[in-house]
């Protein structure tokens, strides 16, 4: 099982492993990336803080979430990383776009 991750117009998307979900929640990103639609998150410009805080934090603890990385080897803290800096990009450059996931 996965995440997909859509802007608007596909001007942006990803997939994530649902086994980063400990990880996403000990960063911060889990309610962000996976469920923004709860969060009142509809446009891209909307989640730019809230992953510019996740990504912070993935980078200040990294040896901590890096033990998290999944056990079965779908996924990792590197992939993660990279996501969430993809999206964070995707999302400045795109303010406006809406917002689709798929869990």
């Amino acid at each position: 099982m996965s995440l997909d991750i859509t802007l608007s117009n596909e001007v942006f998307t990803i997939n994530i492993t649902h086994n980063l979900t400990k990880m996403a929640d000990e960063a911060g990103l889990y309610d962000v990336m996976w469920r923004p639609d709860e969060q009142g998150y509809t446009r891209a410009w909307q989640v730019i803080e809230p992953l510019s805080k996740g990504l912070a934090s993935l980078i200040a603890n990294k040896a901590y979430l890096e033990a998290l990385s999944p056990t079965n080897g779908w996924g990792s803290y590197d992939g993660l990383l990279k996501a969430t800096s993809q999206y964070l990009k995707a999302c400045i450059d795109n303010p406006d776009a809406i917002i689709n996931t798929s869990r």
